[in-house]
């Protein structure tokens, strides 16, 4: 027995690459479906204002190309309607999902958002946003991949405000402990779930005792059920400064509504700019998925005569859309290509220091994928 494999054993020391190969498998097994998974599942597409229509046209190129099992239901919403149109909720209420471009909210006035009501007629209360270093992208500073998870649906943004007298404005925020307990589970059970070791909550309970003091009171009773998650606190200026000098400290933020917004947009610039960092807002039922940081999310007129957006953002977030329908191999086909395209640095828009067009960049992620 022994003088038969000594021959064989001696082979595989000569061929290293080749016996690792043979030993290494082609296909890992992500998951089991069940029954039924494969049946394609509509989604609401909402392309949006601005740069919108031109980035979800390329994810619509990308799921073709793939032959995903999605299909999209196409509504026209634009950031000055008074309110989104009553046939496009029914759409998001029936598919459970929306992939949207941005909408352009009108500064100052009496037009509403259109992206706050999206979010509070469907509880969309936690919002996802992740900020993370792409090989061949240079930054400042490496190691970045942080999770900004934030309330959705309250704090500043609950639109309570009015004139008490010409010249007085007052503008209310509004903090609950339901709201504030839900986002900070949904915060830990993330944390739990993707093997994230540290939560950080961000505040100005120094100042707002009682409304940021509640949500630091909630978080705290949330993080004392999760005893393997280190659970910090920050107050907010010092997190925004905290960010540029040293993010890689933070793993998982979880944050009142205005706060995450800043802190967000902030961490985004940070691991590679807006145009790259995936997100969405999910609730109970339903979610909704666009590119991660507002900033810059409807682009300019430079930018939209050119044809020169950048998909990538929205490429993420389709693959974190895909992963949410339990299609979980197109989206690992989709991430990585869209990765291996960033890695080569020739393909660039100019936001990542290049000149491609949209197109040009859509071409190269489908070249890519496999």
């Amino acid at each position: 027995m022994a003088k038969r494999t000594l021959p064989l054993l001696k082979h595989l020391l000569k061929s290293p690459s080749n016996a690792a190969h043979s030993l290494t498998p082609t296909r890992s097994v992500t998951y089991m479906p069940r029954p039924g998974d494969g049946t394609p599942r509509a989604v609401t597409l909402i392309p949006g204002d601005g740069i919108g229509p031109l980035v979800t046209g390329a994810v619509e190129q990308v799921m073709e190309a793939m032959h995903a099992p999605v299909y999209f239901e196409r509504y026209d919403v634009h950031g000055d309607m008074k309110s989104v149109p009553p046939e496009v909720m029914e759409s998001i209420r029936k598919n459970k999902v929306c992939l949207k471009g941005g909408l352009k909210t009108p500064v100052g006035g009496g037009v509403s958002s259109l992206n706050v009501q999206l979010r509070k007629e469907l509880d969309l209360y936690a919002s996802l946003v992740h900020c993370f270093n792409l090989k061949g992208l240079p930054t400042r500073h490496e190691n970045v991949d942080i999770v900004v998870i934030r309330e959705n649906t309250e704090g500043e943004y609950s639109g309570l405000e009015h004139e008490v007298v010409p010249g007085v404005v007052e503008s209310l925020k509004v903090m609950t402990k339901f709201c504030s307990e839900r986002i900070a589970k949904y915060a830990f059970e993330y944390a739990y779930l993707n093997n994230r070791k540290v939560v950080t909550a961000v505040h100005k309970a120094n100042i707002m005792k009682l409304a940021d003091g509640l949500f630091l009171e909630s978080c705290r009773e949330v993080a004392s059920k999760y005893p393997g998650i280190k659970y910090n606190e920050i107050i907010v200026d010092n997190c925004c400064m905290q960010l540029v000098s040293k993010p890689e400290q933070f793993d998982v933020m979880v944050t009142p509504n205005l706060y995450g917004n800043l802190v967000a947009n902030t961490a985004a610039g940070i691991a590679g700019g807006t145009g790259v960092m995936p997100g969405g807002n999910v609730g109970a039922d339903h979610a909704v998925f666009e590119q991660g940081a507002s900033a810059g999310n409807v682009g300019n007129e430079k930018i939209l005569e050119q044809k020169k957006a950048n998909p990538v953002a929205l490429f993420l977030s389709s693959a974190m859309m895909l992963r949410h329908l339990q299609f979980p191999s197109f989206a690992d086909r989709l991430e990585t290509a869209v990765k291996r395209v960033i890695a080569e640095g020739k393909y660039m828009t100019k936001d990542l220091g290049g000149d491609c067009t949209t197109q040009e960049i859509t071409d190269a992620v489908l070249a890519k994928l496999s």
